[in-house]
């Protein structure tokens, strides 16, 4: 027996769902590559992709996921043997200095938590080490889907003025960009990459990278570049150059609606929507780990994204199985613990196109699966989140 009929509901932390105006904005005939309309659409996205940054440098499209956005990152801007520092804050900054290991950087990653933030102080405090100046570049992520922390990157880049260091400041936004600030030139932020499937609400295969004039010049001797990510490539006469061959049309017209959607709502509204919605996870969490079970993966609350929450379990419970429940019994998908998580924890998503209705549906299944699977909780989560919302969503 079961309660699922009708649209399984996505509460995985990307692909996340998409409005059906972006799903409609695809459903039409191809576009002349070559027309006035193409070259149109193309221009109103990179001027809007650097107004989401919140740069005056240029922005660049990518006919990938954020993997391959990571790789154009790294072979713009780098040479094999160039030294990167990776900060660690789970799973995903260590991937892209895992990329820039493959592609021939030497990279240190230092040591982070998977239940914490970036310490911005211990970033400074390496940078004053490396006197002769031999990091060229940072990585980190604003949020990471595995561990479910948000990095404070104001305060990393202003670490990183403390310590006078020249390397180049680069940050993953695939998880943020469109769900919480990001201020790309006023927290000095020489690169910045994303991606189309999260916060910006378009299906996977469209990757975004944005750069400032200080990694302009040093694109200019980077020893990694190669054709198709290249920006100089890129920046080349013919408008065919700006995807490096035919443009994702479809893909792009989804964007488009997306983008068009989201500056609708306006950005600082569609940042109080997240943090609402993510408290209101966090609420709903809080209460259920009075059971002694289920607990934050992130132990410190301020360090808690607002896009995704990872839920850890424990006393040899089985996360799987609560996952296998809410969707075979009441069509809601959660997140796998991915990492060091695997086996260990569900993750919860609460970005880009989502409201209160998905998000109390959510946690009302997990709470039926909670207690149909007898899971110790405490009782009450989900109305802990009404009662949040009823608080803080004034008439």
């Amino acid at each position: 027996m079961a309660v699922r009929a009708g649209r399984e509901f996505l509460a995985i932390p990307g692909p996340t769902n998409m409005p059906d105006a972006v799903l409609q904005a695809m459903h039409r005939p191809a576009l002349d590559i070559y027309s006035k309309e193409m070259f149109e659409l193309t221009d109103s996205l990179l001027r809007d992709l650097s107004r989401l940054f919140a740069t005056k440098g240029k922005s660049y499209i990518y006919i990938a996921n954020g993997h391959g956005a990571w790789e154009a990152v790294i072979s713009n801007v780098l040479s094999r043997g160039d030294k990167v520092l990776v900060l660690e804050s789970g799973r995903f900054a260590v991937g892209w200095g895992n990329a820039a290991a493959a592609m021939g950087a030497d990279v240190e990653v230092l040591k982070g938590d998977w239940r914490r933030a970036v310490r911005p102080a211990e970033v400074e405090a390496r940078l004053r080490e490396d006197k002769e100046h031999k990091i060229k570049a940072i990585m980190v992520v604003q949020i990471d889907t595995a561990s479910g922390a948000v990095n404070d990157i104001e305060a990393i880049g202003k670490a990183i003025k403390a310590a006078d260091h020249p390397a180049l400041y680069m940050v993953d936004t695939v998880a943020s960009l469109g769900c919480m600030p990001f201020q790309m030139d006023a927290w000095g932020i020489d690169v910045a990459m994303s991606g189309s499937q999260k916060g910006l609400m378009t299906p996977p295969g469209l990757s975004f990278v944005a750069m400032n004039d200080r990694a302009r010049e040093v694109h200019k001797t980077a020893g990694m570049r190669t054709p198709y990510w290249d920006w100089t490539e890129r920046d080349g006469s013919e408008h065919y150059s700006k995807y490096a061959g035919t443009a994702p049309v479809h893909l792009l017209f989804a964007l488009r609606q997306a983008i068009d959607m989201l500056f609708q709502e306006k950005l600082e509204n569609a940042f109080l929507r997240h943090h609402l919605l993510g408290e209101a996870v966090r609420r709903a969490v809080g209460v259920w780990a009075e059971g002694q079970v289920l607990g934050f993966n992130i132990t410190e609350a301020s360090e808690r994204s607002d896009t995704v929450t990872t839920v850890v379990m424990s006393n040899g419970h089985d996360p799987v199985a609560l996952q296998t429940y809410c969707k075979e019994k009441c069509g809601v998908v959660l997140g796998t613990g991915i990492g060091e998580l695997r086996g260990q924890a569900f993750r919860i998503a609460h970005m880009g196109h989502v409201n209160a209705p998905m998000i109390l549906g959510t946690l009302g299944v997990i709470e039926v699966g909670l207690q149909a699977l007898n899971i110790p909780h405490g009782k009450g989560g989900t109305e802990a989140a009404i009662n949040w919302l009823g608080e803080s969503v004034h008439a």
